[in-house]
C-alpha cells in the first residue's frame, strides 16, 4: 500500500508512546511555505524577516510589533490568525487534544485548518494497513461531497470541488454525467464508482479525489463509512462502539441523537420534537444508523444502554458536508477526555 495522502502532512508528525500525534517543528516550517504565508516578491522586509525567523524556530515567541511592522494588511492577519493555530497546537499534549479543544472552545481559525487536521488524524487512524474503501469513504470527513439521487434510489457521493472543476473545464466524463443528470445509473459510470472490484485502483489516485462511491444500503462504501466512523470514537475515547446502517427510527423510547452534518441535526431534532417535516426536506436524509456502545457503562448511567441514533443529510444544494467532530462533542460518554 503506499502512503496516501502524502501532501497533508502527517509523516511530519510523530506519535507518541499514547498512539496521539506530536507536533514537530517541521509540520509547523510545512505551514510557513503555504501561499498564504511564504513571501512573495512585494513582501516588505519585516514581513520577509519574521517569516526567516519563524523557519528557523517555529515556536519563537512573537511580538505585537512584529506583525505591525508588516506593510500588507491581509499578511499581517494571516500571520495573526496562523499564529494563533499554531499556539493552539502546541499547548495541547497531542493534535487530538488540540482537535478536540478547538470545538470545545470555540473554532477561531479558518475552515482550511480543521480540514488539514481532521484528514491528518483520518490518516494516522486508518494506519499503514488502510482499506482503500475506508480510505475513500474518509474523505467524506474532510472534503464536501456533491451528492446525486437516481430515479431509482441510487445514491452516488462525488467530491464537491472535483466536480466543480469537470464543470468549469467541460471535462465532464461518465463521473461528471452522473452527478450532472441525477438519473443516470450508477453502471454507467462503473469505472468511477469506486467498490469492492476496482478498490485497489484507488492507491493510483489518492490525491486525484475523483472517485463516486454510492451510499446505497448495503453497498460496501456505506459499510466502510460505518468501520471508519467507529474507529474515529475508539482512537479518541478508547471506547468501542458498533454503528450499522437504519432504515428508520422505531423506537418508543428515543433518548439520544447525534447529526453527522448540519442538515441532518436539524431534521433529527425536528424528529424527535415530533415537528412535521416536509417531503423535500425527508428527502434530503440520506443515511440513518445506530450506535451502540460496546460497555454500556462507557455512557451516561441515565441512559445506558440505549442506542445513539446518527443521520447525514445533503442540503438544498445537494452537498453533504459532514462534521465528524459532532462525534466528539455530542455523544452520551459517562466521562470527557
Amino acid at each position: 500500500m503506499p502512503d496516501f495522502w502524502p501532501s497533508c502532512g502527517y509523516r511530519l508528525l510523530t506519535v507518541g508512546a499514547d498512539g496521539r500525534l506530536t507536533l514537530t517543528d517541521d509540520f509547523l516550517r510545512s505551514a510557513l511555505l503555504r501561499p498564504e504565508l511564504a513571501p512573495v516578491a512585494a513582501s516588505c522586509a519585516a514581513e520577509i524577516a519574521l517569516h526567516e525567523k519563524l523557519c528557523a524556530t517555529p515556536r519563537a515567541p512573537i511580538a505585537a510589533s512584529e506583525i505591525a511592522a508588516i506593510a500588507d494588511e491581509d499578511a499581517r492577519e494571516n500571520y495573526r490568525i496562523w499564529l494563533r493555530f499554531r499556539d493552539r497546537l502546541a499547548a495541547a499534549p497531542s493534535l487530538e487534544a488540540a482537535y478536540i479543544a478547538l470545538f470545545r472552545d470555540g473554532v477561531d481559525v479558518p475552515p482550511v485548518f480543521v480540514h488539514q487536521l481532521t484528514q491528518i488524524l483520518v490518516r494516522h487512524i486508518l494506519g499503514a494497513e488502510a482499506d482503500p474503501l475506508d480510505a475513500r469513504v474518509g474523505e467524506l470527513l474532510f472534503r464536501p461531497q456533491k451528492i446525486a439521487v437516481g430515479e431509482d434510489g441510487s445514491v452516488m457521493a462525488a467530491d464537491e470541488t472535483t466536480i466543480d472543476l469537470l464543470a468549469t473545464t467541460g471535462a465532464f466524463g461518465t463521473l461528471g454525467e452522473l452527478l450532472k443528470q441525477t438519473h443516470t445509473r450508477p453502471r454507467s459510470a462503473e469505472l468511477d464508482v469506486l467498490d469492492t472490484a476496482n478498490a485497489q485502483s484507488y492507491w493510483e489516485r489518492d490525491e486525484r479525489f475523483d472517485l463516486a462511491v454510492s451510499l446505497n444500503r448495503g453497498q460496501p462504501a456505506l459499510a466502510a463509512l460505518c468501520r471508519v466512523l467507529q474507529r474515529w470514537v475508539g482512537h479518541f475515547f478508547a471506547v468501542g462502539v458498533s454503528i450499522a446502517p437504519q432504515r428508520e427510527i422505531d423506537d418508543r423510547h428515543w433518548v439520544w441523537h447525534v447529526g453527522l452534518d448540519a442538515e441532518a441535526s436539524a431534521i433529527l431534532n425536528d424528529l424527535y420534537n415530533r415537528v412535521d417535516i416536509d417531503e423535500a426536506r425527508m428527502r434530503r436524509l440520506l443515511c440513518l444508523f445506530e450506535l451502540r456502545f460496546n460497555d454500556p457503562a462507557a455512557m451516561r448511567p441515565a441512559i445506558a444502554g440505549r442506542p445513539v441514533y446518527l443521520a447525514m443529510a445533503m442540503d438544498a444544494d445537494a452537498r453533504l458536508k459532514l462534521k465528524p467532530q459532532n462525534l466528539l462533542v455530542n455523544l452520551p460518554l459517562a466521562r470527557l477526555q
